[in-house]
């Protein structure tokens, strides 16, 4: 059972992670990653919060490792795609924009983490 929501979780994370990697391209005219941004940042929040309800109620709602944190937020968030434009983003002379991209990712993710579990 346990591989099955894992299963479920991922394909449901990947597939919300490329449809706002679709939207963000239709709303945002950037050379910045949105779409990978957004998703990693929501994804971030998504799993700590995941994690608090796990601190406080583990044996009701041990459904939820597999199914959400491993599942949803490992599909949803993506870290070779942000590797790969991170990259692609150096190769095209836009050095700046991949440095923040590293950076902001990075200190905003685990900072998003941070403030949902000291607030949970």
């Amino acid at each position: 059972m346990i591989y099955l929501l894992v299963f479920l979780g991922g394909g449901l994370g990947s597939l919300l992670r490329f449809l706002i990697g679709k939207a963000s391209v239709q709303l945002f005219f950037t050379n910045f990653p949105m779409g990978t941004f957004l998703s990693n940042m929501m994804a971030c929040i998504l799993l700590a919060f995941f994690v608090v309800i796990l601190d406080e109620k583990s044996s009701e709602y041990e459904w939820i490792h597999p199914l959400f944190i491993v599942g949803f937020c490992g599909g949803f968030s993506t870290f070779s795609t942000f590797g790969n434009e991170t990259f692609q983003l150096l190769n095209s002379g836009n050095h700046l924009v991949a440095i923040l991209n590293i950076l902001i990712s990075v200190l905003l993710g685990v900072g998003l983490i941070y403030f949902v579990r000291i607030r949970g």
